[in-house]
């Protein structure tokens, strides 16, 4: 999932997590082609069976390298990139995407899978970054206290305010996604929006485990039944249910889903450029795109590989997300959350 890949304002944390990282600048350009190293954000997870039919394919191993959430992994990679650490980054997303592109951290690269890719995934031109997997931000709740209510208006209607917990988009990256989805779709009345929910009485905390773990009434002994969340979150209940049950009890309002894409690149100074060509490839092959849902709770950007029971079943993607540019994102990005401060929510 994407649950600790905080927003902007982290480069001091940043450059603090590159001194336990600093060891593995020196083997980076002498490991050859033995071993590739993969920077990844801390919610990277995937199966050892899927890295090892890399290794037993072409020899090479996968080392990883986890570098915080996944604003801290980016400064981290343009603190770097003169010398850089990895081989290959995964994990930046499309509301950093315009940053990466523009810091040329990356090389060039077009996989052969690049067609077979969700359409909605090809966001980046210049091929520095490709498309690994996809999912949504979404209000989630609490079916059972809504009833009848249109879910619609958990969303469109402030007064349902004092229900609600969000995360602040300054530290959390759900937080600025769901800043996001209000800004596209209330692009002349979002601060007006904000402020609404602020004189009903909005929960802003400062994280997503802070907000589902604590105060989500579904999920604690909180007392909001409406939290920011993750569009795959009534499949993670299915999952993880202490005891088997037939349906979630929570459901997504759809009309509030903001599309994230995350995507891999090659990092530049790697002496390993065909190699971490190689294992971008491998990451776009069925074996690694299926294994995605179940470990990281999201889509998987390859059109042709197959989804889980669970995710055919409980997790319907949104048929019309919110969505704004990465270059519109770069743009507003740092100006939206001062104004959001401004508000008297942070």
């Amino acid at each position: 999932m994407f649950a600790t890949r905080s927003a902007p304002g982290i480069a001091a944390r940043a450059a603090g997590l590159l001194l336990g990282l600093a060891l593995a600048a020196t083997a980076c350009s002498s490991d050859g082609p033995e071993s590739l190293k993969l920077l990844t954000h801390d919610s990277f997870a995937i199966s050892q069976t899927t890295l090892d039919a890399f290794t037993e394919e072409t020899g090479i191993e996968i080392e990883l390298l986890s570098g915080g959430d996944a604003g801290a992994m980016l400064a981290q990679a343009i603190l770097t990139k003169d010398n850089p650490i990895a081989d290959v980054i995964f994990g930046i997303d499309n509301t950093f995407l315009s940053r990466a592109v523009d810091e040329e951290i990356t090389v060039p690269y077009s996989a052969p899978a690049l067609p077979d890719l969700h359409p909605l995934t090809r966001l980046d031109d210049t091929n520095r970054f490709t498309p690994i997997d996809y999912g949504d931000v979404c209000l989630q709740y609490e079916k059972d206290v809504f009833g009848d209510v249109d879910p619609s208006a958990l969303f469109y209607n402030p007064s349902f305010g004092d229900q609600l917990v969000v995360q602040d988009p300054s530290t959390s990256s759900p937080g600025l996604a769901f800043l996001f989805a209000t800004i596209a779709a209330f692009p002349d009345g979002w601060q007006d929006y904000w402020s609404a929910l602020r004189q009903e009485g909005v929960l802003v905390v400062s994280g997503w485990e802070e907000a589902f773990y604590g105060e989500f009434s579904a999920a604690s002994d909180g007392e909001r039944p409406v939290v920011v969340s993750y569009g795959s979150s009534p499949v993670f209940e299915i999952v993880f249910a202490t005891e088997p049950i037939d349906e979630p009890i929570t459901a997504i309002v759809e009309e509030s889903c903001f599309r994230q894409v995350e995507f891999a690149g090659i990092l530049g100074g790697t002496d390993s450029r065909e190699e971490a060509g190689r294992f971008i490839d491998f990451m776009l092959t069925p074996q690694f795109q299926e294994d995605i849902p179940l470990n990281m709770f999201v889509y998987p950007a390859n059109a042709d590989a197959a989804l889980p029971a669970e995710f055919v079943e409980f997790g319907p993607r949104a048929e019309n997300p919110i969505t704004l540019t990465p270059a519109e994102i770069e743009a507003g990005r740092l100006d939206w959350t001062e104004r959001w401060n401004e508000i008297g929510l942070g």
